[in-house]
């Protein structure tokens, strides 16, 4: 691979390994670790974007207002608004999830966006440490052991797969709530026991822990209505989330929003699934 120039602007734990890795095979430009690494740290306004190959925002993108989250630096951090127009045509922007904002000034300019959180790969490599993390919460939370505990789990794509696996492993009777016909023929051949949404209330009361994968409203407040204090309830879908949280909160019930699980239990794993990702996309494009 060509050693390239980029730019890595802000981000949090993860983006230290995934700079280690990137080191490898490219010439970097740290923005927004002047907490650690002060000696390697350029300032925003010095960087030369009409030589970069690359820029690497956090994986939140940048915020409306265009600032770049940065968890190692002392400063606020907002990528000047004609970056994207200095660099040459052919450079890319990578990030986690492209924002309205960021896809503004991208398409002002001759960049090209990748979203490294749409590959396929990175989600389904992602989904180990989110399982783990996963695990980790149910045992620091439930009051029984995994083993021979009735878990329903929301979804069944590629997080909910590996999640479903993990616990399965750890001796949980998992049932895993679908929509479609053959996901329920898979959940069931793979020893799980499948069932549809619709039929979400006859699974409530029997349940010791309920894991939703899913980005829309799932556990109502008709749902949460059924529910009690010795239940827990793990939501990993992003934001907003699946479950009324407000009613959940007014009703005393047990419920943990578990965004960025990779980045919290283990971010150098997630950090060089980023960082391979991105050389993937470079390789491909040289």
């Amino acid at each position: 691979m060509i050693k390239r120039k980029i730019a890595l602007l802000g981000g949090d734990q993860r983006y230290l390994a995934c700079m280690e890795k990137l080191a490898e095979v490219a010439d970097l430009y740290l923005v927004g670790f002047d907490a650690i690494y002060p000696n390697e740290n350029v300032p925003l306004h010095l960087i030369p974007f009409e030589e970069l190959d690359a820029v690497i925002l956090p994986i939140t993108g940048i915020s409306n207002d265009d600032e770049i989250m940065a968890s190692f630096s002392q400063d606020r951090l907002y990528l000047p608004k004609d970056s994207f127009k200095r660099m040459k045509q052919g450079a890319f922007v990578f990030t986690g999830i492209a924002s309205k904002r960021l896809r503004e000034l991208a398409d002002d300019s001759e960049v090209t966006v990748i979203e490294i959180f749409a590959r396929d790969d990175v989600a389904i490599y992602n989904a180990v440490p989110t399982a783990e993390g996963t695990i980790m919460l149910a045992i620091k939370h439930m009051k029984k052991t995994l083993y021979q505990s009735r878990v329903v789990l929301l979804g069944f794509g590629r997080v909910g797969d590996i999640v479903a696996d993990r616990f399965f492993k750890l001796g949980a009777d998992v049932f895993v709530g679908v929509r479609k016909q053959k996901d329920i023929a898979k959940a069931n051949s793979l020893g799980y026991h499948g069932f549809h949404l619709k039929d979400l209330d006859a699974y409530i009361k029997s349940t010791d822990l309920f894991i939703n994968t899913i980005p829309a409203m799932m556990l109502t407040s008709t749902v949460l209505d059924q529910l009690t204090r010795e239940q827990l309830i793990i939501d990993l879908a992003s934001l907003p989330g699946g479950v009324d949280f407000d009613y959940a909160k007014k009703r005393e019930l047990r419920v943990i929003h578990a965004l960025g699980i990779p980045a919290k239990v283990a971010p150098k794993t997630a950090g060089t699934i980023i960082a391979t990702a991105i050389i993937e996309e470079l390789s491909q494009n040289e």
